[in-house]
């Protein structure tokens, strides 16, 4: 029998008790109306995906690599093909440097994922334009491909996802214009007016990735986006051959953040892990860069397979950082051209013509940099001086801020400096930054212009 003595004891601990049940309902409904704010349920609509691998030519074999991986994990998880539109040059897997014929892999000795990727948009069809075309679901637009478009409506799930060379301010297409920031924002903007998607999730693989979107995506639209680098560091190639690697490949099979995505994606059911769990593990991973988060960080509580899908398949029990090589060589962005050559180089016969060649094409890769280098700096000095050079060549605006205010400004310094002194190369893409510098700081076309046939005297 209980007496008043314990009859006291025990009210406390009830209380106690109500009001952690209490607390964990709550935090369970309050966790519930995140996620139906962040459409983490996406049995109401459909899921689409939009993938793009930005470069051509085999030493930029990662890529188009990255994009086929992406492909594979969103067709295993029951995205159809009818949703996912796929950019790529398509001139990698059948190579005549590719050493498997008709196969790519993303990692070494991995399986492959170019087989029954949609050939949607490939060389003179994977433009800016058709893009933006693709995106906005505007078919009248296109030029060539596929005809495929994003007819995505309210009740929708996009997954964007880029990969490529970038800089600040912009990122490259395999033909044609470069996507400037402010461009791809006005299109999202217009995708958001036009009630294109309940909700979407951007992945940006580029060196500088964080200028697409630092100071430039409103938290409202409800776009939460991760980028491989913030708006001034280079991301990383990966899995790239070293000096001493026996390798059959002689490039990059994928890239850092990329395959830090694809890997856990592949590891992990999409159903119990979070955008911002994947964020978080990927950031860990991506150890040479900072990958950052911008947009509307409350989405990044949804589970990946809100964009991604979700299969019955059996995941991988292998740990994360089991599934990548222990001795793997990451290499900048902008340098993995360099080993691709460079391996050339050291297979070649040696006293060849086979040699005599690869070093050719190795020396003119060193010279296009090299031109680069001097043009850039030979305008800068011309219109601030050597002592203010330096300071137009590496200032880094705040991080709310984008990395220019004039966007037409830096578009045509980038065409002036490219009739003048020859297309910007990958590398040459770095000094986009001195570019926006001098626009911010209120020099004109004519001065860009005067400075750059200056420079280079008709060497473009």
């Amino acid at each position: 029998m209980m007496t008043t003595s314990s009859l006291g004891s025990l009210v406390p601990f009830l209380l106690l008790t109500a009001f952690v049940m209490a607390a964990v309902s709550e935090s369970r409904r309050s966790f519930q109306e995140i996620a139906s704010q962040s459409g983490a349920d996406a049995s109401t609509g459909t899921q689409w995906a939009v993938l793009v691998a930005g470069s051509n030519g085999y030493y930029n074999y990662r890529h188009q690599a990255d994009v086929c991986h992406a492909y594979q994990i969103l067709k295993e998880n029951g995205l159809k093909d009818e949703n996912i539109i796929v950019f790529m040059y398509d001139d990698i897997a059948e190579n005549e440097q590719n050493p498997t014929k008709g196969i790519i892999i993303n990692k070494p000795n991995g399986s492959d994922v170019y087989h029954g990727v949609p050939k949607d948009y490939t060389g003179d069809e994977t433009t800016a334009a058709n893009l933006y075309a693709v995106l906005l679901g505007n078919k009248t637009a296109l030029s060539g491909g596929s005809g495929k478009v994003l007819s995505s409506g309210p009740n929708d799930h996009v997954f964007f996802y880029y990969t490529d060379h970038g800089s600040p301010g912009l990122v490259a297409m395999p033909v044609g214009d470069y996507i400037y920031a402010n461009d791809l924002m006005n299109v999202l903007k217009q995708m958001y007016k036009a009630k294109k998607y309940m909700n979407m999730v951007i992945y940006i693989e580029a060196c500088e990735a964080g200028s697409m979107l630092q100071g430039l995506l409103p938290k409202e639209m409800g776009i939460f986006a991760t980028t491989a680098s913030n708006a001034k560091e280079s991301s990383y190639g990966y899995y790239c051959p070293g000096d001493d690697d026996s390798s059959e490949y002689d490039t990059c099979l994928g890239d850092l953040y990329s395959i830090a995505w694809m890997e856990d994606s592949d590891a992990h059911d999409l159903g119990k892990e979070t955008l911002q769990e994947q964020y978080l593990v990927v950031k860990k991973r991506t150890n040479l860069s900072h990958v950052m988060q911008y947009g509307n960080t409350v989405l990044s509580k949804a589970f990946l397979s809100t964009y991604m899908g979700q299969s019955s398949k059996k995941v991988s029990s292998v740990p994360l950082h089991e599934l990548s090589s222990s001795n793997s060589l990451a290499v900048p962005q902008r340098d993995a051209d360099l080993v691709f050559f460079q391996r050339q180089v050291q297979k070649a016969p040696k006293g060849s013509s086979e040699s005599a060649e690869a070093q050719k094409r190795l020396d003119e890769q060193i010279a296009r940099r090299s031109h680069a280098d001097r043009s850039i700096n030979q305008i800068v000095n011309q219109l601030f001086g050597d002592s203010s050079a330096a300071s137009m060549l590496t200032d880094v605006r705040p991080e709310d801020q984008p990395v220019v205010d004039d966007w037409d400004c830096l578009k045509t310094f980038v065409r002036t400096y490219e009739q003048y002194c020859g297309r910007l190369t990958e590398y040459g893409m770095q000094y986009t930054r001195a570019m926006a510098n001098m626009c911010n700081a209120g020099v004109d076309k004519n001065g860009m212009e005067a400075a750059s046939i200056q420079a280079c005297s008709g060497k473009a």
